[in-house]
């Protein structure tokens, strides 16, 4: 705030200062508005909702098991199968909703080539599940 006498002799430049006060009184006018307003805009309607009870639909799918065993023959379920008619029933498991799991169990002896090669024809059926089995007591 400049301050000044009635004195004509060192006249200095107005200085440019806001004035705050003012501005603090508008601002607490503006405060008291919305404390005393603010809770007449939270007007609740009270429902009364009708209540549903549900239980989730967990429909887990099956689960094939592919087995290699160290003579490269493949096993559907325990049940022998050649080479194309393994790809034949991949492509039938393929369009079941939801879609099985593959589990692939291999022998310890069984080349990686061999089970490379069940996995690129799964996954040529269109099967996107696929999980391997291992026992971890038999590995010494």
């Amino acid at each position: 705030m400049a301050f000044g006498s009635f004195s004509k002799q060192g006249t200095a430049a107005p200085t440019a200062e806001i004035n705050m006060i003012p501005l603090i009184d508008v601002m607490l006018v503006l405060l008291v508005i919305f404390i005393i307003t603010a809770p007449l805009l939270t007007n609740a309607v009270k429902v009364d909702l009708p209540r549903a009870a549900s239980a989730p639909n967990l429909t887990k799918p099956d689960h094939i098991q592919i087995s290699i065993d160290a003579q490269h023959q493949l096993y559907w379920n325990g049940e022998r199968v050649v080479r194309e008619g393994l790809r034949q029933r991949l492509a039938a498991t393929s369009q079941l909703q939801p879609q099985p799991e593959l589990h692939l169990r291999a022998d310890k002896d069984t080349p990686y080539q061999a089970v490379a090669e069940v996995m690129a024809d799964a996954a040529r059926a269109g099967m996107t599940r696929i999980g391997f089995i291992s026992d971890p007591h038999e590995a010494q």
